[in-house]
């Protein structure tokens, strides 16, 4: 009987043998610079607090100056039905301020994960593998989640510390970039 080893059996727990390649990681940008960040979360505040308080004030300057001259000759009770009339006007303009800050800024984060002032600097937030990160992440786990921590007294301002100084880490994401599984990089 002959043992030639073409023809014997093939080992059915034997390994594949398959040549297999590494899988390149995804090309991302480069990660957006410590600096332009922090300017960037100066300026979304400055932006939202100007989309907000600028209706704010000026619907209240315009119905508290005529309140004032309307109620120079009435009773205590028309000069608070006025005031009161003057103030929820002007927070109802606020508020709408709010809503059109809101629309802008959610078209803008769902379109390109970025913000106005992301927008204006040329950064914007991904996923760490580079992949595009969704309006839900970035809502729910980057900010919500984010600002419930902050809102704990004492524990939250020691969590924005913590927070605010992760960025210095070889990754730059923020202690708010690891929950989400984010970074910010240059777009």
């Amino acid at each position: 009987m002959s043992t030639d080893s073409t023809h014997a059996p093939a080992n059915p727990f034997a390994p594949p043998k398959a040549a297999v390649a590494d899988v390149p990681q995804s090309a991302r940008p480069p990660l957006a610079s410590r600096g332009l960040r922090f300017l960037a979360m100066i300026l979304d505040g400055i932006i939202a607090n100007i989309f907000v308080y600028v209706p704010l004030a000026v619907v209240l300057a315009l119905t508290a100056g005529a309140a004032a001259a309307a109620t120079a000759f009435t009773t205590p009770t028309q000069f608070w039905l006025t005031l009161i009339t003057s103030w929820s006007a002007a927070l109802l303009a606020g508020f709408a301020g709010f809503a059109v800050w809101a629309v802008i800024t959610i078209a803008l984060v769902s379109r390109n994960g970025q913000t106005i002032a992301k927008r204006l600097f040329g950064m914007k937030v991904v996923r760490s593998d580079g992949s595009k990160a969704s309006l839900g992440r970035i809502f729910w786990l980057r900010n919500v989640v984010n600002t419930i921590i902050m809102l704990i007294p004492l524990i939250g301002f020691l969590y924005f510390l913590v927070d605010a100084l992760m960025i210095f880490g070889e990754q730059r994401q923020c202690v708010h970039d690891k929950i989400a599984d984010t970074i910010v990089v240059q777009a």
